[in-house]
């Protein structure tokens, strides 16, 4: 696309409200554009509405209509979770019509550079960590996308003087065409959301999309641990600085002495460990692994991704130290809840695929009583075989999944399997898996919601089904 001035008295539809539809369409509307917004949801659903109407701004809600994207139609900026088969979308694509996403749009207007971070796992925890870095070393950092807040706010919000930190999926990725990171951060690929990309390379070639339009000015970071991230590496125009917890690079972040291999001894205790910033032969020795203000070694990985990009837009590392130490997470993401008769809670309702899972569980050192199952994308869950068999005490499967999973356990020959069926709403029956769980703990034990799936089958978002069981867990 164009920037957004040029679509001054042309047509531009916006599909879908939520926050981000409601920037992208003010942005247009104050610059001249002809805006038609649509949702097919119901208008009492769609309360963002009534302030995209007062403005003047036209707003089509509980159906698609047949002639909502024509030939004259300059611009079609659709909601990243709306999916391509979408008859709006087919429309915009029979005709012609350019199909952009929020990201592109915010990025013709920023003046401020753009880090953007993405990944299958730990992107929202790896972008905060890197706002309260950039923080910390006086970098202006103003934190948006996938995270929360619409970038087109960020990017109107910004001058030259900030930088962007933006959480970015697969979805808003694939829309973009021109979209340029100053620095971009691929932390992982791992087989999710294929009921919407149709398979893993239309998933990868979005999340390539990050480094498309980056040159040698720009700054790629990658898991040189991940064998796809290191396989786009030779790819790349923009200078590689990449990180690695089991591998002393030449180049980049890493931690010395390395992790061992999964599955294999460590003769080194964490205590020996020291995380290691490497640049044009200088090295710098930061602080050790375990004074990380989180624990476990996926955590690990999303710092030493945070430091390699907060380097790469200026930070030293002497800035970085207090960010590093105090940083305690966020929301749903490998969250402590309460300890009661001896047992510990924890919430990590954000972990939607087996690789997520798989991490936390390695996190924890207690016995697990894993809560897991939701949406069913199609999988078979087979990732969480050896989980089943080295880690978790007992298992308690609900929703979609629930007899995949339960599957799963079987084969991996766990002993104590409870299936949660559905009750009369989604609330009932998650209160009933942490009934279930704090039956089969035990003192010393940890009862861990770590789904594995998506949530959309019972709850409307990953956040929701988090604070139902952390309600649940309190009232125990």
């Amino acid at each position: 696309m164009n920037h957004p001035a040029s679509y001054r008295n042309k047509r531009v539809v916006v599909l879908g409200l939520a926050r981000s539809g409601v920037s992208v369409a003010k942005v247009f509307h104050a610059l001249g554009a002809d805006v038609t917004v649509n949702d097919k949801k119901e208008r009492e659903q769609c309360p963002e509405a009534d302030e995209l109407v007062a403005l003047g701004i036209s707003v089509l809600c509980g159906y698609h209509p047949d002639d909502l994207v024509t030939a004259e139609t300059a611009l079609l900026v659709k909601n990243p979770g709306i999916p391509y088969t979408a008859e709006p979308v087919q429309q915009a694509l029979r005709h012609g019509v350019e199909i952009v996403t929020e990201v592109e749009v915010a990025y013709h207007l920023s003046p401020a550079p753009i880090i953007g971070i993405t990944g299958s796992n730990g992107k929202t925890t790896t972008t905060t960590w890197t706002g309260k870095i950039l923080e910390e070393a006086g970098l202006n950092p103003i934190v948006a996308g996938n995270i929360g807040r619409p970038l087109c706010e960020a990017a109107q919000e910004a001058d030259a003087l900030n930088w962007i930190v933006a959480e970015l999926s697969s979805f808003q990725l694939k829309g973009t065409t021109f979209f340029r990171p100053r620095v971009s951060v691929l932390l992982n690929l791992a087989e999710t959301h294929l009921d919407y990309h149709g398979g893993m390379d239309d998933y990868i070639a979005s999340k390539a999309k990050l480094f498309a339009n980056q040159t040698a000015e720009d700054t790629a970071v990658l898991n040189w641990d991940d064998a796809v991230c290191r396989q786009l590496a030779g790819s790349l125009a923009a200078k590689l600085f990449p990180f690695s917890l089991y591998e002393r690079l030449e180049q980049g972040v890493f931690i010395d002495p390395p992790f061992p291999a999964p599955g294999t001894e460590d003769s080194h205790p964490d205590a020996e460990r020291r995380i290691v910033v490497r640049d044009r032969g200088s090295e710098t020795v930061m602080l050790p692994v375990h004074k990380l203000g989180l624990p476990g070694r996926h955590n690990a990985a999303n710092a030493i991704a945070a430091i390699a990009a907060c380097y790469a837009a200026g930070a030293q590392p002497q800035q970085m130290l207090d960010a590093l130490r105090e940083f305690r997470g966020v929301e749903h993401r490998l969250e402590f809840v309460r300890e009661t008769g001896g047992v510990s809670y924890y919430n990590d309702s954000k972990a939607t695929n087996a690789t997520a899972t798989t991490m936390s569980v390695g996190s924890l050192k207690a016995p697990i009583v894993l809560v897991a199952g939701g949406l069913d994308r199609g999988s078979d869950y087979m990732e969480l075989l050896p989980v089943f068999q080295s880690r978790v005490k007992a298992l308690v499967a609900l929703g979609q999944t629930r007899e995949k999973l339960a599957k799963v356990a079987a084969l991996a020959g766990l002993q104590q399997v409870v299936i949660v069926e559905p009750k009369e709403d989604a609330e009932a029956t998650l209160k009933e898996a942490v009934l279930q769980a704090a039956r089969l703990a035990e003192p010393g034990d940890a009862v861990l919601l770590s789904p594995a799936c998506a949530s959309w089958d019972m709850f409307e978002s990953f956040e929701q089904r988090g604070s139902i069981f952390k309600q649940s867990a309190h009232t125990l």
